[in-house]
């Protein structure tokens, strides 16, 4: 790390706005020295995410593969048991990530299973993995009850820009994803929290949802910045994909505005070019997810994995 960036308490639409619209190369430059002022050049951590409880979602979001809204051939399971997602988390360990991910298709999960979901945190942090849950909503009960299990992350993203939001889903508004967000904070738990990119929305809704996530107070510690990964069967799944470098440039954008926050290459990476994927960490992302699954999309395996991270002269760590 070179030094310390000074951390801008507000941005506004047109400030962001300015961001895009910078010549590519000095966005690019910029987001690289704050990149390397707040972390180690050439490191990039490896997550690995697990569904733990698969499909059957009530929420209509019209990305997922897992809504119970769409016919998209995703069966309903039940919740894992604790020791399947500890044998995953071991194997994930293996593989070299630090992170690891859980997430489970609910509107938001039942008291009922908070015993097993704390067992879960604990058994995985004994491994000496960072942890991450994903399972919806929360009551402020069931934030403490996982804060107080250990959780180190609660994921639960904005998905798009407050405007662009209703043409997305509409069982749920960007209000209740706030205030869960706000709960997740109030727990002690750090926040995890991007959004979608490729979704139909407009240049002015990309940096909508920047200004939203950057305006947090304080900004999510984890940002996760996904591409669309078009599943037949959703409302969504014809939609127009990004360019690379319109995808490079939100992830740059992220990275300046958020400066501290791990900036998390996520969804949509196995539909990527090799050269997609090297832009999109040039301008500042500093994560991905390993392995050849997410939660029901494909991603790149791990030898493809490895072959691209050591042409880059990356470390995962």
């Amino acid at each position: 790390m070179d030094g310390e960036t000074q951390i801008r308490m507000y941005w506004s639409h047109d400030d962001v706005e300015a961001l895009f619209a910078l010549p590519f190369a000095d966005l690019i430059f910029r987001a690289q020295k704050i990149l390397r002022e707040n972390f180690a050049a050439n490191e990039v951590q490896a997550s690995r995410l697990l569904s733990i409880k698969t499909g059957g979602c009530p929420e209509n979001c019209g990305y997922c593969s897992q809504s119970a809204h769409f016919e998209t051939g995703v069966a309903a399971s039940k919740l894992m048991q604790t020791a399947e997602v500890v044998a995953a988390a071991k194997a994930a360990k293996a593989e070299g990530a630090s992170r690891f991910c859980m997430g489970a298709a609910w509107r938001s999960p039942r008291d009922r299973d908070l015993p097993a979901l704390a067992e879960m945190i604990r058994e995985v942090k004994s491994l000496g993995l960072e942890t991450c849950m994903t399972l919806g909503m929360l009551s402020e009960r069931q934030a403490q009850t996982l804060a107080e299990a250990g959780l180190d992350y609660y994921n639960h993203n904005i998905d798009t820009s407050p405007d662009h939001y209703g043409q997305v889903v509409s069982t749920r508004t960007f209000e209740d994803r706030v205030e869960t967000l706000d709960r997740v904070r109030a727990s002690g738990m750090k926040v995890c929290c991007g959004g979608i990119v490729g979704m139909g929305e407009t240049a002015q809704d990309r940096a909508g949802l920047i200004v939203a996530l950057a305006n947090m107070d304080p900004p999510p510690e984890s940002v996760p910045v996904n591409a669309l990964v078009g599943v037949p069967g959703t409302p969504l799944g014809d939609s127009e994909k990004l360019s690379a470098i319109e995808f490079a440039r939100v992830i740059a954008v992220a990275r300046i505005t958020m400066p501290r926050s791990m900036v998390r290459l996520s969804a949509g990476r196995e539909e990527m070019s090799e050269e997609a994927q090297a832009l999109a960490l040039l301008a500042g992302a500093n994560s991905v997810f390993i392995g050849d699954k997410l939660l029901t999309t494909p991603n790149p395996g791990d030898a493809r994995d490895t072959a691209l991270f050591d042409r880059l002269g990356i470390v995962l760590v």
